[in-house]
């Protein structure tokens, strides 16, 4: 094979390959919602490396694990396609929760660890953002995962919101239409690492 004619295949192949980049590209700018979603992974990033006091404001009930108890989110680590959030209950560290940006569109899981790392039984459950999403409010539906791991959860819907004024994040769990958890957090008062202890 000539060198002409290995120039033309590579062209050709360089030709077909580019529309899946350019319309595509992370998380599929061509699906319904993905700009939205790619616009609240940013608003996300701009929270990067600081960290966030909240408190459980639903349900109301004292026996409810995480009722009553001190919460942080930190915004630890953003890189161009993961966000790694931190989200600590009292003394408790097990939980992050994890947004990617795929090529299927905005993933959201919740990573749960032992003391020393090693991943708990249940883990990495979450799901898909909705098409119907917007900068700063993303709903994310139980992904098939989620429901072979957890069947109770099958039917949940956590949602992240951002209010307009970039006072208050909002953390929402709903499972079968109905509110299971919310927590709110301050992000007019970013916690200094001496003020998260």
């Amino acid at each position: 094979m000539g060198g002409e004619e290995l120039m033309k295949i590579l062209l050709a192949c360089v030709l077909l390959a580019t529309p899946l980049f350019a319309v595509g590209g992370v998380g599929g700018a061509d699906k319904p919602g993905a700009r939205a979603q790619q616009a609240f992974f940013k608003n996300m990033k701009k929270l990067c490396g600081r960290k966030f006091e909240g408190a459980t404001d639903f349900p109301a009930d004292p026996s409810h694990p995480l009722a009553g108890k001190r919460l942080v989110m930190h915004v630890e680590t953003c890189g161009e396609r993961e966000i790694r959030i931190p989200f600590r209950v009292g003394a408790d560290r097990s939980r992050t929760w994890v947004l990617t940006m795929t090529s299927a569109g905005l993933l959201f899981k919740h990573d749960h660890r032992h003391e020393d790392g090693t991943p708990d039984r249940v883990t990495n459950y979450g799901g898909l953002a909705s098409n119907d999403g917007t900068a700063r409010d993303q709903r994310f539906a139980a992904d098939a995962f989620t429901a072979g791991l957890i069947p109770e959860a099958k039917t949940n819907i956590w949602t992240m919101r951002m209010d307009k004024d970039n006072q208050r994040f909002t953390y929402y769990l709903e499972r079968d239409g109905a509110p299971r958890y919310r927590a709110y957090f301050d992000l007019a008062k970013p916690l200094s690492s001496a003020g998260e202890n």
